[in-house]
């Protein structure tokens, strides 16, 4: 392989910055990785994002379909093409074929890794070996940055529901949320739920007249809860929320996790009880025993962490011209 300068005039942008076409498949959790990847590159170089909807007519095979990605010719030529999701995999493959650039897909991808320029995989897919194109994350990459203004009064709880990994019981996790709250009545709470939180758990935590604001998933915009996370230095998040949990741990949080039934034993549940393992979490029967929750002191920012790699493998340089390169094959 080769190094090339790329011709930042050929995007068609006003300033030498570096194209990215981001594959969104409508999944909020995706497109938090997404953009937790590209807004941690734009923090290094300078780069022109273009978002390319595949939920519809780009979803998976359709976009082999002739014609479907005529409608992304007028689109300035990408210099990355970045994807979670399993429906993005086949439209980055085409896109990239057809109008060059590099491919970065945040998952294990459901095809051979060696089809993709780089693979980012959390340490919970186990995956066995890394190729030359892998690199392992801790956790799935986010939108959080490191806090410098953590509020030691501020405490966030983050509710998520049922899964297949853990049991729910509305009564047993309200319990523990009320004992923390009652147990540091200093501090001013606020609890949001997730997607799969039941409404029965809303309307318990409601009829319990404990203290603290609940502010429902369906009230809140996609910059709230990283907004929240850089103020709250207490936060607590129910044991199968693995997303929250990483994006909590990278604000610096301290960070509690309540307890839930294990179902079977899976790549989800061996990843919390690593993060218990290596103290980066709390569990509940842990905080029992001393009603103190501290900080681990690991300092976590995995998108910065992969958008440093990915400036380097992909030869992606910002001074007073802002040059972007890449190597081409």
């Amino acid at each position: 392989m080769t190094a090339e300068v790329f011709d930042c005039n050929r995007s068609g942008t006003d300033s030498c910055s570096v194209c990215v076409w981001r594959f969104l498949d409508g999944k909020a959790g995706h497109r938090n990785q997404v953009l937790g990847l590209t807004d941690a590159i734009g923090r290094i170089v300078q780069v022109d994002c273009h978002d390319i909807d595949v939920s519809r007519a780009l979803s998976g095979i359709k976009s082999l379909l002739p014609g479907r990605l005529s409608a992304l010719d007028d689109l300035p030529i990408p210099a990355l093409l970045v994807g979670a999701g399993h429906t993005t995999h086949i439209p980055m493959l085409a896109s990239r074929r057809r109008y060059g650039g590099r491919t970065i897909v945040l998952m294990k991808p459901s095809l051979p890794l060696f089809l993709f320029d780089l693979c980012l995989i959390p340490a919970a897919d186990e995956l066995k070996r890394g190729p030359r194109n892998v690199i392992i994350t801790e956790g799935a990459l986010n939108r959080v940055q490191p806090s410098q203004t953590l509020e030691l009064q501020r405490g966030l709880i983050l509710i998520g529901g049922s899964s297949s990994h853990f049991g729910w019981s509305d009564h047993d996790v309200l319990v523990q949320v009320k004992s923390v709250i009652e147990s540091n009545p200093q501090i001013e709470w606020t609890l949001t739920t997730s997607r799969r939180t039941p409404m029965s758990f809303v309307a318990a935590w409601q009829a319990s007249g404990c203290h603290g604001q609940m502010v429902p998933v369906d009230q809140t915009g996609s910059d709230w809860l990283p907004k929240q996370l850089q103020c709250s230095a207490t936060v607590w998040v129910t044991r199968e929320s693995v997303s929250m949990i990483y994006e909590a741990l990278t604000s610096g949080a301290a960070v509690g996790i309540f307890k839930l039934p294990e179902l079977r034993t899976s790549r989800v549940t061996r990843g919390i009880d690593s993060l218990v393992a290596r103290h980066l979490v709390t569990p509940f029967a842990q905080w029992q025993a001393s009603f103190s929750l501290e900080g681990s002191g690991h300092t976590l920012n995995e998108a910065h962490r992969c958008a440093e790699l990915v400036a380097q493998m992909f030869r992606l340089q910002s001074d007073e011209s802002v040059v972007n390169q890449r190597r081409v094959a």
